[in-house]
């Protein structure tokens, strides 16, 4: 058996190893017929990857100011620091939001802060004109040579392209941008669009200050800056100004029909009669135009003043609040204020008929400063007790001119002498003179009482119309409003002792009566 399997063994073993050479043979003859192809492709494939690590590498360098990236030394860039103010037009001034000059500083991108110190804060800077689609790589950042590649020059045979002085030099770190303007739209363009850009153009110590750039924008030639809108509009502007309603067009003339000329005009009638401003549109504008235009219309700013009505013989003591253009902002009531928030519905709109009788009796109407100013002058007639006067300025009081039918309470006084002196004919005379003519029984706001004698403005011509606070040693109106009230108040004194009197006098004469009385039922028992 042993020598059965020793020879089936020694058997195999050649038919293994001739498998063996067989495979390596094969193996090799197709590597001499890949090895031509392959290296050619794998050496490009290497070369290729090799060559975009190394323009990677001397792009970080260019970046780095020819320095290492791992470098120490700060890495700085111009900022603007302020938004354009759009849109903008040819020969216009380019400004910031808000009017402002447009501001450009020098601040360490590591930490954002103002460079206020060294050579650097003092730069001299160059404002340019980018393409408006230059945005760098990802990180917004860009090479020298991309920032002057994207710098945009003036047409053939057109002036310069940026108009005016383009120059700044940096104050602590800070500089303003001059006045400068573009010559020519931006419709010729790639992107049809600007950007303004900034560069230093002085820099000593081969540092590289990264360039700043603002957001694209549009434009426009300037002849489009007259049908312009404004954002906010004013209350002077024409009615034109409010989106969706154009210079001359189908809106434009009818709000002129009816005389709604300005902005001011135009929220007048919507506070006013919303639904008639709305009929004079007509329905060529959509309902999505109309909350654009009102929209547009509202963010218009009103001043603060206030001003108030009171409709001549009203019974119920009231009056109503608003503003420039008609709105409702409070009622007067009984004394009492109170504010849009806190009136019912009824009261909102017996509020907004005061308005439009107000606007048709304008000279009735009272200005205030402020609605603390009205409130203040509400406060205090309330503690005086006397009607607000017709505005804030004094305009006169007239007073009845002393006369025999007005008597003097110090000279009634010392004539009375004693009680025995008394007969009819004193006190039919005196009880006469107490009762003189002059007193007021219409009222707004104060209630009816003799001393509207005083106040009622039909009789407050006392004064000279000319009578400014300097003149009697007062600093302001207010001095001089607040002496008058002291006048009034002093005159009320004197009407209510005047009061007493009448009383007192009452009583002696019913004492006198009686006595005369008694005098003839003894004569008639004598």
């Amino acid at each position: 058996m042993k020598e059965i399997q020793g020879e089936e063994a020694s058997q195999t073993q050649p038919n293994s190893d001739n498998g063996v050479v067989q495979e390596v043979m094969k193996l090799q003859s197709v590597q001499h017929l890949l090895e031509p192809v392959l290296e050619p492709l794998i050496r490009r494939v290497v070369k290729e990857e090799v060559e975009v690590a190394f323009r990677k590498h001397l792009n970080n360098m260019k970046r780095n100011g020819g320095k290492d990236v791992n470098s120490t030394s700060r890495s700085l860039q111009l900022q603007f620091l302020n938004n354009l103010s759009l849109p903008v037009f040819t020969g216009t001034r380019i400004e910031a939001e808000e009017c402002s000059a447009i501001k450009v500083a020098i601040v360490d991108s590591l930490t954002g802060q103002i460079v206020s110190s060294g050579p650097e804060s003092s730069a001299k800077v160059e404002v340019v004109v980018l393409e408006g689609d230059f945005d760098g790589d990802e990180g917004d950042n860009w090479t020298l040579e991309e920032f002057k590649n994207n710098i945009v020059r003036e047409r053939e045979g057109k002036k310069p392209l940026l108009a005016g002085d383009a120059f700044l030099t940096l104050t602590r770190g800070i500089g303003l941008v001059g006045e400068i303007s573009f010559s020519d739209n931006s419709s010729w363009t790639r992107s049809r669009r600007f950007r303004l850009g900034a560069r230093v153009v002085d820099g000593s110590d081969g540092t590289r200050v990264r360039e700043a750039k603002t957001e694209s924008f549009i434009v426009r030639d300037h002849r489009g800056e007259l049908y312009k809108k404004h954002h906010p509009p004013s209350l002077s502007d024409e009615v034109w100004r409010l989106e969706k309603i154009g210079k001359d067009g189908a809106f434009h003339k009818r709000l002129s029909r009816e005389n709604i000329n300005c902005v001011k005009d135009f929220l007048t009638m919507l506070f006013i009669d919303p639904p008639r401003l709305r009929h004079i549109l007509g329905t060529g504008m959509s309902a999505k135009m109309w909350e654009v235009t009102v929209e547009h219309a509202r963010t218009c700013v009103l001043d603060k003043r206030m001003h108030l009505y009171c409709p001549p013989g009203s019974q119920q003591k009231s009056g109503v609040v608003f503003n420039i253009v008609g709105q409702v902002m409070g009622l007067l009531s009984e004394c009492q204020y109170n504010t849009i928030d806190k009136l019912s519905e009824t009261e909102k709109i017996e509020a907004q008929n005061l308005v439009i009788s107000a606007l048709q009796h304008w000279e009735e109407v009272v200005s205030f400063d402020d609605e603390a100013s009205l409130t203040s002058s509400v406060k205090r007639e309330i503690s005086n007790g006397t009607k607000y006067l017709a505005s804030q300025e004094i305009r006169g009081f007239d007073y009845a001119q002393p006369s025999a039918s007005s008597p003097d309470i110090i000279s009634t006084i010392y004539s009375v002498g004693g009680l025995s002196g008394l007969d009819d004919y004193a006190l039919h005379g005196y009880e006469q003179a107490l009762s003189y003519p002059g007193q007021v029984t219409n009222s707004l706001i104060c209630d009816t009482d003799i001393t509207q004698t005083f106040c009622d403005e039909d009789h407050l011509r006392y004064f000279d119309s000319d009578l400014q606070p300097q003149s009697l040693g007062l600093e302001s109106q207010a001095d001089l409003q607040t002496a008058v009230d002291g006048f009034l108040l002093q005159r009320t004194v004197a009407v209510q002792a005047q009061r007493r009197w009448t009383k007192i006098f009452s009583v002696l004469k019913w004492f006198s009566i009686k006595r005369r009385v008694k005098e003839k039922f003894r004569g008639l028992q004598i």
